[in-house]
C-alpha cells in the first residue's frame, strides 16, 4: 500500500504491507535482512514495537486512529523498546524516512491500497 504524509506532501511508502493479524503482528520484520527505501509496516492495532533480533534500525511513527502521528522514533537501534500508549498503531519505516521526508507529531497520513 501506498503511504503518503498529507501535511508535508510527501510519500513515506510505496509498498507497505499491513501487519492486521496476530501472525503478522508477532512476525512483523523480524525475518527481514533490510527493510529498502519505499517499503513500510503498518502494524494495527499496536501501541509498541521492539527491535531484538532485527539486523537494521527502523524509524517509528505512533498514529492515533485518525492516522495523525503523536509519537516518533527516529533511527531506533537493534535491541531496543519503545510505546506510545496513546497510540492506535505503528508505522515501521527504514531508518532516516522521518528526517528525509520532515515528518513531525501533528502530522496527518493517508494509507491507500
Amino acid at each position: 500500500m501506498r503511504v503518503q504524509n498529507l501535511t508535508r506532501g510527501a510519500e513515506l511508502a510505496d509498498r507497505a504491507v499491513h501487519a492486521n493479524t496476530s501472525k503478522l503482528r508477532k512476525t512483523g520484520l523480524l525475518k527481514h535482512e533490510s527493510l529498502p527505501e519505499g517499503e513500510g509496516l503498518w502494524i494495527t492495532p499496536c501501541e509498541g514495537v521492539h527491535t531484538f533480533f532485527m539486523k537494521f534500525a527502523i524509524d517509528v511513527l505512533y498514529l492515533n486512529k485518525k492516522r495523525e502521528v503523536v509519537k516518533l522514533r527516529p533511527n531506533m537501534g537493534k535491541s531496543r523498546l519503545s510505546l506510545c500508549l496513546s497510540a492506535h498503531s505503528v508505522l515501521e519505516l527504514p531508518a532516516g524516512m522521518i528526517a528525509k521526508t520532515g515528518t513531525s507529531v501533528g502530522d496527518q497520513l493517508d494509507f491507500q491500497k
